[in-house]
């Protein structure tokens, strides 16, 4: 399934970089998952109005308390070498996290969301004197908020009970709900449970609330989206970029998906514009298109709308294209039609010339600027994955990752592009650390077209020596393994554990243009399969140091497909499998997932309706040819692929007596998230890979 996160959250990618020379350093070591798990992590670049500073937020893991924990840092881009100056949690015990960052007009002070006072709410914090006042004080979390550009109003997304009369009513009957004794739920519609949360009947509600002289908010918070069935921002994975002040700060856009009982197939957001300070039912921008519109930005005039939109309704991997609409007339347009890639979201320059926007491109998430009049892009950044950037005047800021290195910060001057790292966190703690050297290959995959992998040494690697191989296989299906850092699949945990990585982005992927993406919709288990089998032995040929003989397959979500599928299907190309949240039987999961958009589109329509093409590519209908030893894994709070699924596998592997383990956990979702379980997770899993690769 497609996994979104897109903080997720999940690409992997690969720059290439020079290695550390053996000689450099006789005590230097591989990569070890608890180096993974203990690593400080950067996000959220945002670079104040004059450019000359830069807000983000960074992450610590507390091993002892299971847990990570978001701080705001600082740093001076006018000032050579500087010191990152931490603005949060300074000496204190509070253990709240810090996030969602947004400079103030002057420049003088930072909002931010904290939970130190025991609830989410924003703060304010003043950059001369480093002390916070709160802004808010509701009832209830902020979910997400903006400040007007006339810094006079603040938006927030609240989740309620849309019948409630104010926000204390959400509060007071959740806590009547904690207090009674009988725990059954009743649903009349779907989501009935959505990613890892039953659903309970509340929403949220974008609201907002005017600001004083002294930037406090008002407690009368007013709804601007209360009137929809809709989540505002989205769920599960919607943040602030779901939403827009004009520059004026009289009004707003927001993208909202209309519930009713279509919710769990339908993929029609639509755009939505309301009065800031509320009194009038949103408008519907967009209702022509029936398939997804989203990531309002207004331009600094404020005369024109930038957006994204797919064509196709119910099909989430769509190509987002950028549309510009004029505000006064309503007339839209498409932006850069030729350029055959999926825009992130958007970001308007301060003279409105140009939209900036990141976008898988060939096994890289790059920084891209689109020229407004003419539609020209161009790529701003090369190597690597851009994981956010901001952008003020000439001044650049991106936070990007590569194989050999997680999220650091660097900055460029636009008029040049000359990329400056500005940031190196985990320098000292990962010092004896030499990395697995890795590099891009290409290779003629299904239909003769060209797919493009990634191979990677162990840490150790001798010249003439062949090394057993990991080979990764990459969810979505619609996803990438791209050059990128992760802290769930990561091959520098397998390189540092003496183990070549293979990893493909067969047909299906993203960052290839729109048709490649499209190929594997209906057809899970045919192009992509033999693209994973062209692949490995295009590998093993083109780099001698594999021993494609001594392979363990594993993959999670459609990865975990793709195991399930291979078990059946290439039963002698592997030693071992690791299966993480896999798709056993297409039937099951079609009735038992929440998002149906997305298993029908995949398979062609319901599967009350075509179920020959939902069992087409169904691994539960080739269990007796499975015979490779299986390792599955699985969070009991996936609701994307339940538990059942997994469970379904490892019956018929032990009632085949194929040699498998089962391993579960009761408080992760489609994802294994806290650090205890992440060590669990891949110390168990490298113990499987030894046990049949290196006897």
């Amino acid at each position: 399934m497609k996994i979104r996160n897109i903080l997720l959250a999940s690409a992997i990618s690969l720059m290439c970089g020079a290695s550390i020379s053996a000689n450099a350093n006789a005590d230097v070591r591989g990569f070890t998952v608890e180096d993974m798990v203990k690593m400080d992590r950067i996000a959220s670049p945002v670079v104040s109005p004059d450019g000359k500073r830069v807000v983000y937020a960074q992450r610590t893991t507390d091993l002892e308390k299971n847990r990570g924990r978001w701080d705001l840092w600082m740093l001076d881009l006018s000032t050579v070498n500087a010191t990152p100056k931490k603005l949060t949690n300074l000496g204190s015990t509070n253990e709240g996290n810090n996030s969602g960052a947004q400079w103030s007009v002057k420049g003088d002070a930072i909002y931010f969301i904290s939970s130190r006072s025991g609830s989410g709410q924003v703060w304010r914090l003043s950059i001369a004197t480093g002390e916070a006042q709160k802004v808010t004080d509701l009832p209830l979390d902020i979910e997400s908020f903006k400040v007007s550009p006339t810094e006079n109003r603040i938006a927030m997304a609240i989740e309620v009970f849309r019948d409630c009369p104010d926000l204390t009513c959400t509060k007071d009957r959740l806590e009547g709900k904690a207090k009674t004794k009988a725990t059954g739920r009743i649903h009349d519609k779907l989501f009935i449970r959505h990613w890892d949360t039953w659903a309970d009947g509340r929403r949220n509600v974008l609201y907002s609330s005017a600001l004083d002289a002294n930037h406090v908010a008002s407690n009368n918070v007013v709804s601007l989206s209360g009137t929809l069935e809709a989540d505002v921002h989205s769920k599960p994975d919607g943040d602030q970029e779901d939403y827009s002040f004009t520059p004026d700060g009289q009004r707003m856009v927001f993208s909202a998906r209309i519930a009713g009982k279509t919710e769990a197939w339908s993929t029609n957001f639509d755009l939505y514009e309301v009065p800031a300070a509320g009194g009038a039912a949103p408008k519907n921008l967009t209702a022509e298109n029936k398939a997804w519109d989203a990531k309002p930005a207004f331009s600094p005039d404020g005369n024109t709308l930038a957006y994204l939109a797919m064509k196709r309704p119910g099909f989430e991997a769509d190509r987002f294209q950028i549309m510009l609409m004029d505000v006064k007339t309503g007339k839209k347009r498409a932006l850069a039609e030729k350029w055959d890639r999926s825009a992130s979201n958007l970001m308007w320059s301060e003279d409105g010339k140009t939209l900036y926007t990141h976008a898988f491109d060939i096994g890289q998430m790059r920084l891209f600027a689109i020229d407004v009049a003419s539609g020209a892009v161009s790529a701003l950044s090369d190597k690597g994955s851009v994981a956010g950037y901001d952008v003020r005047g000439k001044t650049a800021v991106i936070a990007k990752a590569d194989l050999a290195s997680a999220a650091q910060l660097y900055t460029t001057d636009l008029s040049k592009v000359q990329w400056k790292q500005i940031t190196d966190i985990n320098k000292q703690a990962l010092a004896d650390v030499r990395f697995g050297e890795y590099e891009q290959f290409s290779y003629a995959g299904a239909k003769g077209e060209k797919v493009y992998g990634y191979v990677m040494k162990p840490w150790n690697a001798k010249a003439g020596e062949k090394y057993p191989i990991a080979f990764i296989v990459h969810g979505g299906p619609q996803g990438s393994m791209a050059n990128n850092w992760s802290f769930r699949w990561n091959p520098q945990v397998y390189a540092g554990a003496g183990y070549a990585v293979v990893f493909i982005d067969f047909h299906g992927s993203l960052g290839y243009g729109q048709n490649f993406t499209d190929s594997i919709s209906q057809d899970w288990g045919g192009k992509p399969l033999v693209d994973l089998k062209l692949g490995m032995a295009a590998a093993a040929k083109q780099f001698p140091w594999l021993d494609s003989s001594k392979a363990c397959a594993m993959g999670a979500s459609y990865g975990g497909f793709m195991m399930n599928w291979i078990a059946g299907n290439w039963n002698d190309g592997f030693k071992c499998i690791v299966n993480h949240a896999g798709i056993f039987d297409t039937r099951s999961m079609y009735y038992t997932t929440e998002e149906l958009w997305f298993t029908e589109w995949e398979n062609g329509g319901p599967y009350f309706d075509v179920p020959a093409k939902h069992e087409k590519f169904n691994p539960s209908a080739h269990v007796l040819k499975w015979k490779t030893p299986m390792l599955v894994t699985q969070g009991e709070m996936d609701f994307r692929v339940p538990s059942a699924q997994s469970f379904g596998a490892f019956t018929a592997l032990q009632r085949r007596g194929i040699d498998s383990q089962l391993l579960t956990f009761p408080d992760e979702n489609h994802h294994i998230l806290k650090p205890a379980n992440s060590l669990l997770w891949h110390h168990t899993v490298l113990n499987w890979m030894n046990t049949y690769l290196k006897k």
